[in-house]
């Protein structure tokens, strides 16, 4: 079965689908996108991730091309139109075709894509034995709040990743943790979780917001702040966080062991919390 997507208007099989060589998506990058996870056929925290596109649209002084409501009901009609019971949502919104050139174009209309495919997690080998990461400057650009298509900076450094067989690179700028090249980092320093703020350097992940509220619910100690390289790479855990990856362990950064080099007891409860929290709610609204 081919799969179906939605482009500007109408929901047709992929390879019918095609967008002009000027749109400014191709052309500069000029637009940005979501990733939405969807559990027994209920997208999770879609208002949220509206909410972040909306943030991310204003960013690059775009109009949102539809409405809350609009985007609810497309999302929800994708949803149905694919199989999976589990799905990862890709929305990209675009500046649209126009003449090449850098200012912005006064009449383009924007280029509305979204597209379904199954949803794969962290296989429970990945989960019991954790992950390797490397660490890297961030050479991105200054507002990695907003979730923008340009994401060339970030495809080099989840490449240094790839090379070295690891599973995340891990950015530091300045001397302190931002986040990974496609997701969110925390450390664990004496039982209390370490989170980075949410700043122009740092994308505002949902997930991340979800490890947050389930430490607070559950009493689980957490500080948010700067943290210098070297208290990262002396942390007693290190976890990746994204929407598609969830939570996972770093077990090893450039080579050397974090902790005693294996997934830590405060890893293991929040994973447990998290499971939890999406057969409970993300599941069942």
């Amino acid at each position: 079965m081919s799969q179906i997507i939605y482009l500007n208007g109408r929901f047709l099989p992929i390879e019918q689908a095609y967008v002009p060589v000027l749109d400014r998506g191709f052309i500069f990058g000029d637009g940005v996108y979501e990733v939405i996870p969807v559990y027994s056929k209920r997208a999770f925290r879609l208002r949220e991730h509206l909410a972040r596109l909306e943030h991310s649209l204003a960013g690059l002084r775009m109009e949102n091309p539809r409405s809350p409501d609009e985007w609810e009901k497309l999302v929800e009609k994708l949803i149905r139109t694919n199989e999976s019971e589990d799905q990862s949502i890709y929305l990209q919104v675009t500046r649209g075709p126009a003449p090449r050139d850098h200012a912005f174009p006064k009449h383009a209309v924007p280029t509305v894509f979204m597209m379904s495919n199954p949803l794969v997690t962290p296989s429970p080998a990945q989960v019991a034995q954790g992950v390797s990461a490397v660490s890297a400057t961030d050479i991105r650009w200054d507002r990695c709040d907003i979730k923008a298509i340009a994401l060339l900076p970030n495809v080099l450094l989840r490449q240094m990743a790839v090379d070295a067989g690891a599973a995340e690179t891990i950015l530091f700028r300045d001397g302190i943790l931002t986040e990974g090249s496609a997701s969110n980092i925390f450390a664990v320093e004496n039982g209390v979780i370490l989170a980075p703020p949410k700043d122009r350097h740092m994308l505002p992940g949902i997930t991340y917001d979800v490890v947050l509220e389930l430490a607070k619910t559950n009493g689980i100690p957490f500080e948010i702040g700067y943290f210098a390289e070297a208290r990262i790479r002396n942390a007693d855990e290190l976890w990746i966080t994204s929407s598609t990856r969830e939570i996972l362990a770093i077990v090893t950064l450039d080579s050397k062991p974090v902790g005693d080099g294996k997934p830590g007891p405060v890893f293991h409860r929040m994973y447990r919390l998290y499971q939890d929290y999406k057969n409970e709610v993300m599941r069942h609204g």
